[in-house]
């Protein structure tokens, strides 16, 4: 996933710009969303390979967005960074993480601190995917492998007989 962006979603467009400002230096594609609706249509195209998510938006949540999102086989593990203003109780923290978010973050938001978290995790979730392919590759290997007909090794334990000369009496010295 070499192309994959980090999606920044946000209904207002004063916090798209500043957290879009403070990842521009990792040099990550980085792509936006203004709602839960249009996340998830991006989200579900593919090549998104990290979310950062407005917890509190009108219409479809980023909470919504993980519940969906955990449910569908291709997305289930983007990693997602919840970003909420209105600060962390008790049922948020334990809804988000219950639904396998890899970070919650308060705005505003330290921008050394979250090009921190988002190199992270994007990366992680690169190497995760990049190891996957490998497994696929070598099991299609493998498979191949094994599919196609070839002729059977001998066993280790299979010995060949010592070619002997015709005659073993004469000596070493008249055989030659």
């Amino acid at each position: 996933m070499p192309d994959a962006k980090i999606l920044i979603v946000d209904d207002h467009e004063d916090t798209l710009y500043a957290l879009e400002s403070a990842l521009a230096p990792l040099g990550y594609l980085l792509g936006r969303a203004t709602s839960g609706d249009e996340a998830l249509k991006q989200v579900l195209r593919g090549q998104v390979g990290l979310l950062l998510l407005d917890v509190r938006m009108p219409g479809v949540t980023g909470l919504d967005v993980v519940r969906y999102m955990r449910r569908v086989e291709q997305t289930q593990h983007i990693p997602v960074i919840l970003l909420t203003g209105f600060g962390l109780d008790h049922e948020l923290t334990a809804t988000a993480f219950g639904l396998g978010v890899a970070d919650l973050i308060t705005k505003p938001v330290d921008p050394w601190a979250l090009r921190t978290k988002v190199r992270y995790l994007y990366d992680a979730h690169r190497r995760s995917l990049a190891l996957e392919q490998e497994i696929r590759d070598l099991r299609a290997l493998i498979k191949d492998h094994t599919a196609s007909p070839r002729p059977a090794l001998p066993h280790l334990d299979a010995r060949v007989p010592l070619q002997r000369d015709t005659d073993d009496t004469t000596p070493a010295q008249d055989r030659t």
